[in-house]
């Protein structure tokens, strides 16, 4: 179907600024980041609720700095863990604030968002272990968090769904209970993001080579910054990268997963959910037509981003056992 009219909206709003004579401008780690926060920009500043703080906890790597969100008043509250888009490489815990300040509120939950390492300066997997870390430390100190340890559940968008994902196999090696992973548009294959790989595993990266908010050549940026200095083309096979190659995909946490119609990440987020079910994991599968990438950061500006946010939500309260409000 045609692309939603209300992101094609959106889209021409970002554009109507820019100079059309204007040269592109190169692709960088800083000017990307100074992109991707201008997006969020635009969405306006997120909901108040009752407490946003940031906290530093210490990993392997260093702090990591946490950005914790609270609407409500429980002890022991039920607690998503999340991990931000941006291809390893862009993203902070500003561009998902808005975002995580929307699932505060109307999941009645604690959201705890994590700002993980970015390549180049910190390669794979850095970022990978400051995440493992994060999870680690909150579910080993939930007293700290007021947060119920037997209902915390992990997410993450793009990059950070690729996150959660790996997350959700160390949670299953480590014995960290986990109640649902949340995994939007996640990349699950790096393997089709190398410069010289033109012949692709998912018919998606070719139907959307160009497609708005995420294109081929954006993807493969994010892997050469991603694997600096590093075999590219054996890293990619790593299944923290790709881990619709890991051997063992049983016995883990149930799974929402989102896609969208023209995001070249749309297949192999298709082919995971598969993979998962064969393995006997829960799978609830969502595929958005008509729309983009980062949907659910559209919530303010379109109704399917809302109604994405909305599923999220329900599926978290139903992981959680039900929420009173």
């Amino acid at each position: 179907m045609a692309l939603n009219p209300q992101t094609a909206a959106f889209l021409a709003q970002l554009a109507a600024g820019a100079d059309p004579e204007a040269p592109p401008i190169p692709l960088s780690p800083e000017t990307s980041r100074a992109g991707y926060l201008g997006i969020a920009a635009a969405f306006g500043p997120g909901p108040s609720i009752q407490s946003v703080r940031d906290v530093t906890i210490p990993g392997s790597q260093g702090s990591i700095p946490l950005r914790i969100y609270q609407d409500h008043d429980k002890a022991m509250a039920p607690c998503l863990i999340y991990y931000h888009a941006g291809g390893w490489v862009i993203g902070d815990l500003d561009t998902h604030d808005h975002q995580c300040r929307q699932l505060a509120q109307l999941s009645q939950a604690t959201i705890i968002s994590v700002d993980y390492r970015l390549a180049p300066e910190h390669p794979f997997p850095s970022g990978h272990i400051d995440s493992l870390d994060a999870l680690r430390y909150i579910a080993n100190n939930s007293d700290s968090f007021n947060i119920d340890p037997e209902k915390i559940a992990i997410g993450g968008d793009s990059a950070g769904g690729n996150l959660a994902a790996y997350l959700a196999i160390c949670a299953r090696e480590e014995s960290i209970p986990l109640v649902l992973q949340i995994l939007l548009y996640p990349v699950t294959d790096a393997r089709s993001y190398l410069d010289d790989v033109d012949t692709f595993l998912y018919p998606s990266i070719n139907e959307n080579i160009d497609s708005p908010l995420l294109t081929l050549e954006t993807m493969r940026f994010f892997a050469r910054e991603t694997l600096s200095g590093l075999d590219h083309e054996k890293t990619v096979s790593d299944w923290r990268l790709s881990p619709i190659l890991a051997e063992d995909l049983s016995n883990l946490a149930p799974a929402y997963i989102a896609v969208c119609e023209y995001d070249p990440l749309r297949d192999e987020g298709i082919a995971y959910a598969a993979r998962l079910t064969e393995f006997g994991t829960s799978v609830k599968l969502s595929n958005w037509q008509g729309q983009t990438h980062i949907l659910m950061q559209l919530a303010p500006v379109t109704d399917d981003g809302y109604a994405l946010l909305e599923e999220v939500v329900l599926a978290l309260r139903t992981a959680f056992g039900g929420l009173q409000t």
